[in-house]
């Protein structure tokens, strides 16, 4: 492989034929420039995808309700659903093995004072596990933990950009703000990257809310991440009867889509998933036929070099050369042309996904990229694509006597 001779005579032959090497090359470098571009796009998609839920857990889950829209059991249509926080524990207790996070949210717009700054903001109360189904970020302090849902302490996260508004470039940890005239403690302050309106919100104790603002028991909604062991098709089959279960103690109509939802991320993933496949499956038909078609094409070129070369190999057999020395020389040829044709391909689809990139996103695709798993699975494809090519001519050039090669015209 590493004979230097060798490699000279591979370089002359290549050097003498020019427009025959660029033509070899030319299939290949065009079969893997649709390819990457194609998987460029596609993986662009995917990112998509996956920035719409940046904000959420993948695991998640989120119950709501409404108003019924069917009369059942004798219950008129028109009922307002309430989630209590009985409903709550049944969820908790009964589902023990398939939940890995679980929290209540009530909503609540307020108005927070600091000194002579004052805004406007919205007002969720959650359990400490609300931290990790948000991918909330902690920058400073902080998040709400098991303690003060007991205490149902009167504490405060704020998001970045509420500090920004009521505190300005002072500090804000520890501060106390009057929230709809009761005073809370500032025990963190977090990032979001849902973006501003994320970070807009706040954040206290379920319990406190709860005490606070209605002495009640009740709470708006239900997020859960259900158990990462779980199958997407076990997730699913988790969600609908979780979603059963709650019609049934709520007594609302199993056909009543108003009253009570239950979305599933697992429903939401598994149809990307699919989807996703059959875009991939599609880049990878498209991209093997047309690199197909490029190995076709060198062979058959090389079976025509072959044959322009049928007396110089009858030459070399004749001075005592083995048959694998030129099924060598011809099959290093062809892989050296199909690898710098291939990367010269991988590297203009590479550029150009670079200078469109941005203007894709008006697509929902953004940044299309190749990743490096890709790079390295294209140099095995290359080199064997090359090993296909060159072998099989290479084979016949072995098998040629010196006589018969000699007689060639």
């Amino acid at each position: 492989m590493f004979d230097l001779d060798r490699w000279r005579e591979i370089f002359q032959s290549i050097s003498k034929n020019k427009l025959r090497s660029v033509m070899s090359g030319f299939t290949i470098s065009f079969a893997i420039l649709l390819f990457t571009l194609l998987f460029g796009v596609v993986n662009g998609l995917s990112n998509t995808f996956k920035d719409a839920f940046v904000d959420d857990a993948q695991n998640s889950m989120f119950v709501r309700v409404g108003r019924t829209t069917k009369p059942y059991k004798g219950l008129q249509s028109g009922r307002v659903i309430q989630l209590k926080n009985e409903n709550y524990d049944y969820v908790t207790k009964t589902y023990e093995d398939k939940i890995q996070y679980q929290t209540a949210r009530i909503y609540k717009n307020v108005n927070i004072t600091y000194k002579t700054k004052q805004d406007n903001y919205t007002l969720r109360a959650v359990h400490p596990d609300h931290q990790f189904l948000e991918k909330t970020i902690m920058d400073e302090g902080r998040y709400i933990n098991t303690r003060d849902l007991k205490e149902k302490a009167k504490v405060l996260v704020i998001g970045r950009l509420v500090k920004k508004d009521i505190f300005g470039e002072k500090p804000a940890l520890g501060k106390r703000v009057n929230v709809n005239g009761i005073s809370y403690k500032i025990i963190g302050i977090f990032s979001d990257d849902g973006g501003d309106n994320e970070e807009r919100l706040t954040y206290m104790p379920v319990t406190t809310a709860q005490m606070l603002y209605g002495n009640n028991d009740y709470i708006s909604e239900m997020n859960l991440g259900y158990n990462p062991s779980l199958s997407l098709d076990e997730a699913v089959a988790f969600g609908n009867r979780l979603e059963r279960d709650l019609r049934k103690r709520l007594n609302i109509h199993p056909d009543d889509q108003g009253a009570i939802r239950v979305r599933n991320m697992a429903e939401a993933n598994k149809g990307i998933g699919q989807f996703m496949g059959v875009l991939y499956f599609l880049v990878i038909l498209i991209g093997s036929g047309t690199l197909i078609a490029g190995i076709i094409g060198i062979s058959n070129i090389m079976i025509f070099v072959i044959k322009e070369r049928t007396k110089e190999f009858g030459i070399r057999k004749a001075l005592g050369a083995q048959p694998s020395s030129i099924i060598g020389m011809v099959v290093q040829e062809s892989i050296l042309i199909t690898t710098i044709a291939g990367y010269l391909g991988l590297s203009l689809g590479s550029y150009i996904l670079s200078a469109i990139g941005d203007t894709l996103e008006a697509y929902f695709i953004k940044d299309p990229s190749v990743s490096p798993e890709i790079v390295i699975g294209a140099t095995f494809t290359l080199i064997i694509a090359g090993l296909i090519a060159g072998f099989l001519p290479a084979k016949k050039a072995a098998r040629i006597k010196p006589i018969v090669a000699l007689r060639a015209d």
